[in-house]
C-alpha cells in the first residue's frame, strides 16, 4: 500500500476490515442459508403442487402465496424461468468469497471495489423492488424474504463502509475529491450510525403501518 492511499484511510476498529468485512460476511451468510430455504420450499411446490409451505401464518405472512406469485420467477425464457432463490445462491456465494477476501485486507483494484459496491446496490434494489411487489401488489409478506431484504440492507451498509473507509473510493484526488471527503467524514463522525438505524426502523415501520393489523 503507497502512502498517498494509507494516509487516505480512516483508523480505529469500526474502520477496519474486520469490522466491515466481518458485519457483512454475517449478513451475506445469512441471506445465503434464507435463499437455500426459499429454493428447497420451491423445489418442493414443484413436486406437490397445491400443498402449503410450512412458513404459512396466516393470509398476509404466506411464503405459498409469494411463491405462487410471477414476480418468484422475474427472469423468464420461452418454456424455462429460474426462481429467485437461485439467484440468491449465486450472487451471496460471491459476496462471501468478496468478504472472506476482505477480511484477509488485501489491497484490491479500484474496478473490483467498484463492481463489489455496484453489485451490493443491485442486490439491494433487487430485494427492494421484491418487497415493495410483496407490500403492495401481492399483498402478502414471505418471512423468508424478509429477512433476506434485511440482510441483503445490512450487507450494502457494510461494504459501501468498506468501499469507502477501506479502498479510498472515492479517492480524495480527482473530480470526486469533494465527495470522497464528505463520505470520509459521514464515518468519522457516526454518522453512519444513526441514518443505518433510521433506515432499518423506517423498513419495520412500512411494514407495520401497511400490514400491522394482519400480521398477528
Amino acid at each position: 500500500m503507497n502512502s498517498s492511499t494509507s494516509s487516505q484511510r480512516l483508523t480505529g476498529w469500526r474502520n477496519s476490515s474486520t469490522w466491515t468485512y466481518g458485519i457483512a460476511l454475517v449478513a451475506s451468510a445469512l441471506a445465503l442459508l434464507v435463499s437455500f430455504i426459499v429454493a428447497i420450499d420451491t423445489l418442493q411446490m414443484a413436486r406437490h403442487p397445491g400443498d402449503k409451505l410450512s412458513c404459512d401464518v396466516n393470509s398476509t405472512l404466506s411464503c405459498t402465496t409469494v411463491a405462487q406469485s410471477w414476480q418468484a420467477e422475474l427472469i423468464h425464457g420461452s418454456n424455462w424461468s429460474i426462481p429467485n432463490a437461485f439467484l440468491g445462491i449465486a450472487a451471496e456465494s460471491v459476496f462471501i468469497t468478496i468478504c472472506v477476501i476482505g477480511l484477509t485486507g488485501a489491497l484490491l483494484p479500484k474496478w473490483f471495489n467498484l463492481a463489489s459496491w455496484w453489485g451490493s446496490l443491485s442486490a439491494l434494489l433487487y430485494a427492494y423492488w421484491l418487497f415493495s411487489q410483496s407490500l403492495f401488489v401481492i399483498k402478502a409478506l414471505c418471512p423468508w424474504c424478509l429477512v433476506l431484504m434485511f440482510s441483503t440492507t445490512i450487507q450494502f451498509m457494510a461494504l459501501t463502509h468498506a468501499t469507502v473507509c477501506l479502498h479510498n473510493v472515492p479517492s480524495l484526488q480527482g473530480r470526486f475529491a469533494g465527495l470522497g471527503k464528505q463520505l470520509r467524514n459521514y464515518y468519522r463522525l457516526y454518522y453512519d450510525l444513526m441514518v443505518d438505524t433510521v433506515w432499518v426502523v423506517a423498513l419495520v415501520v412500512v411494514i407495520v403501518v401497511v400490514d400491522g393489523q394482519a400480521l398477528f
